[in-house]
């Protein structure tokens, strides 16, 4: 009991620090955090976080998040860095809040674990749920990120053959390649939209817009969007961009076509395998009754 409380004590004295820091009254900000709004390159925000604060917790608590969290997915088979799947969805969390939020959930749910088997399991039962837990819930989290990564891949790969045919009557009609970037980029509402906007935010950042393109297909992943810019960083090169992107829109075209073929054959191949295994398993049940029946007459003669 005393074990009980004394770990409920220093539960509510971290959680009320966390909470009185956020407190102006009880935390006052220093003179270099009340002065750095109005330095040149200050921001406009002021930190009112101490040193007992929810944001030196998050600094000294995420390193360690990531590292974690960065080891385990690799342990589980993913090698993809996390930044570009967060970066590719267009996600509003870094690195260091997905992971922390990741840890959250998988200290949940072992703390959920130990409080389940803390009922009577067994002892075997009882390991296997405390050490479990965590890891599913760990590998929801990353599995979910993931899956939404292939879905955005996926939504990009079917709108881009429509997407290069856009820009390839832009460029024909006498638009620069920027210009028709953004044209595309604002009148558009797909997931290649979403990308060509960060796009075009990178040219107006000071980027070429060869560069910026490489940096989409970085990010993309995908065989389509390397064939695309690859294209298009020949605006500096060719007088006539639009034809070669026209080509490049029918061959993405094309291939898009031969994967949907090759899925509905996959698709036609998967309907017949439960009918073959509902015609062999009683043709083998009718071919066993006559074969057990001669083995008896042998073993009488």
């Amino acid at each position: 009991m005393m074990r009980i409380a004394v770990g409920a004590g220093l539960l509510v004295w971290v959680g009320a620090t966390l909470l009185l820091s956020q407190w102006a009254r009880v935390s006052r900000p220093g003179l270099v955090e009340r002065l750095q709004p109005f330095s040149p390159g200050g921001s406009r925000e002021l930190k009112t976080g101490g040193a007992f604060s929810v944001e030196s917790l998050r600094e000294v608590v995420g390193p360690l998040a990531r590292e974690c969290g960065d080891r385990m997915a690799a342990l589980f088979g993913v090698d993809e860095p996390l930044s570009r799947r967060l970066q590719r969805v267009h996600s509003g969390m870094d690195v260091t809040a997905f992971r922390l939020r990741q840890l959250a959930v998988a200290g949940a749910a072992l703390l959920a674990g130990a409080v389940f088997a803390g009922l009577g399991l067994p002892t075997p039962l009882a390991i296997l749920v405390v050490v479990g837990a965590p890891l599913l819930a760990f590998l929801v989290v990353e599995q979910r990120l993931a899956g939404e990564s292939e879905r955005w891949q996926r939504d990009l790969a079917l709108e881009l053959p429509v997407v290069s045919e856009q820009l390839a009557i832009l460029l024909n009609a006498g638009y620069s390649l920027g210009a028709a970037l953004a044209r595309v980029s604002m009148r558009g509402r797909g997931c290649a939209a979403r990308d060509l906007a960060v796009v075009v935010n990178r040219i107006r950042h000071g980027l070429s817009e060869t560069a910026a393109l490489r940096e989409w297909a970085e990010v993309a992943g995908i065989d389509a969007v390397d064939r695309l810019v690859g294209v298009l960083a020949l605006h500096s090169e060719s007088a006539d961009l639009g034809r070669l992107v026209s080509v490049e829109a029918r061959q993405a075209r094309r291939d898009l076509q031969r994967r949907t073929i090759e899925t509905i054959e996959r698709r036609a191949q998967q309907v017949w395998v439960p009918v073959t295994v509902a015609t062999l398993v009683p043709g083998v049940i009718l071919l066993a009754v006559p074969f057990l029946s001669a083995l008896r007459l042998f073993a009488n003669a």
